[in-house]
């Protein structure tokens, strides 16, 4: 693609799709699809190995039961 990368590509699109949510959606709309692309981006890092959610997941629940001093 002529020294664009994917991920600008990927940037781009969803960039574009935030700002049509913005515009005809409201703050709602921009939200929505916000936490729906990150929930997105999230699950098909899983799928391609990148991230382990399970060890994420396991990370989390760890840090609060941990004890305070």
């Amino acid at each position: 693609m002529n020294g664009i990368s994917i991920w600008s590509m990927v940037g781009l699109g969803f960039g574009t799709a935030l700002g049509f949510a913005g515009v005809f959606g409201g703050l709602g709309g921009f939200l929505l699809v916000l936490v729906l692309g990150v929930v997105g981006l999230l699950v098909g890092r899983a799928v391609a190995g990148e991230i382990d959610l399970a060890g994420v997941w396991d990370s989390l629940g760890n840090s609060r039961k941990r004890p305070t001093a």
